[in-house]
């Protein structure tokens, strides 16, 4: 039978709450439901999706499938490990129950991938290709069970602009998922010291081999990913490794022409701007960006500030380079 990935039918990242599961099903359910939907696979859809959502949205059951592991993929070739599916009674693997609140009749309209782990029309085995999964996420045969690595979690790390330039070290508090020998749901506290590289950038995600939810029998433990998120910043804008910040200057150093202070994620640098410089011009600094194997740039956008006209002498000067710029139409492009 085919290894059915629930999350990618709801369409949800594994770490997602029990309301993100609620609102994807019935976004879905509303989509196919056969009475009005115009999909020509509807019914099968509805099926699916109803099967996913029977299984995240209740906690012990999304338990006993996330204990699989992650080495699965949709269309896997599939056999469940010992004792999966086989009830309350002998030969139970620890962990594995079924779904009890359900008739044959119910139970019937699930697949038998569903089947396999929840009902008692589970086989015995293990994956394709004999001798169980390894550290990649499958099963080992144990006398009375089986081990299975635990599964993998996600977590995010919010660090500021300056942080992923220099690197930095955090300490997070996670509460991490743990099935105990006999099926049991629970968690624990866990406190980790985590070194950022300097050079990383938004939406990476920076691996934590073994410091996520430990396995059932003994299996090993998951991995932990940190998805690194940036804080906002007052003056930079990070796109990939990329910097962006906008400039501004005097009316006069746009026109003549400037050597001024930049700011940059390593410090200041003197920026020539050339003669005639406009507004949202853009001028690149090389390899100022983030560091890495191909360090980012800093892209500086250029924004003319007018100083205020708040006194006779001020507004003298204008009315002097009014006059003396009055065949320049600044909105001539406009056909104005």
């Amino acid at each position: 039978m085919e290894y059915k990935d629930y999350y990618k039918i709801l369409g949800v990242a594994r770490d997602a709450s029990a309301d993100d599961i609620k609102r994807a099903y019935r976004k879905l359910a509303r989509k196919y439901h056969p009475d009005v939907s115009k999909e020509p696979d509807a019914e099968a859809k509805f099926k699916e999706v109803n099967e996913a959502n029977e299984v995240l949205k209740d906690a012990e059951k999304r338990a006993q499938y996330d204990a699989l592991g992650t080495g699965w993929h949709a269309g896997d070739e599939f056999r469940p490990p010992p004792g999966a599916g086989a009830g309350a009674g002998a030969g139970a693997g620890p962990g594995w129950q079924r779904a009890e609140h359900m008739s044959p009749e119910e139970a019937a309209q699930f697949s038998d991938f569903f089947s396999s782990i929840f009902g008692d029309l589970g086989g015995m085995g293990g994956r394709t290709g004999g001798g169980g999964m390894g550290g990649d996420g499958g099963f080992s045969g144990r006398a009375g069970g089986f081990a299975s690595r635990g599964s993998d979690q996600t977590a995010r790390v919010r660090i500021s602009l300056e942080d992923a330039y220099h690197g930095a070290s955090r300490q997070l508090s996670l509460e991490v998922p743990e099935i105990d020998e006999q099926g049991r749901i629970g968690s624990k506290r866990r406190t980790l010291n985590v070194r950022i590289p300097a050079g990383v950038t938004e939406g990476q995600q920076i691996r934590l081999a073994g410091q996520a939810g430990g396995g059932v029998g003994g299996g090993e433990a998951g991995d932990l990913y940190l998805e690194v998120e940036f804080e906002p910043h007052p003056i930079f804008r990070a796109e990939g490794r990329d910097i962006h910040l906008r400039l501004p200057l005097a009316p006069w150093e746009a026109a003549l022409g400037a050597t001024v202070s930049v700011p940059a994620l390593g410090g200041k640098v003197s920026l020539r701007i050339p003669a005639g410089a406009q507004s949202n011009q853009r001028l690149r600094l090389k390899g100022r960006g983030l560091p890495g194997k191909t360090p980012g740039d800093t892209f500086v956008q250029i924004e003319i500030v007018n100083p205020p006209a708040d006194d006779v002498g001020a507004r003298e000067a204008f009315e002097q380079l009014a006059e003396r710029f009055k065949a320049f139409n600044p909105r001539a492009k406009l056909g104005v």
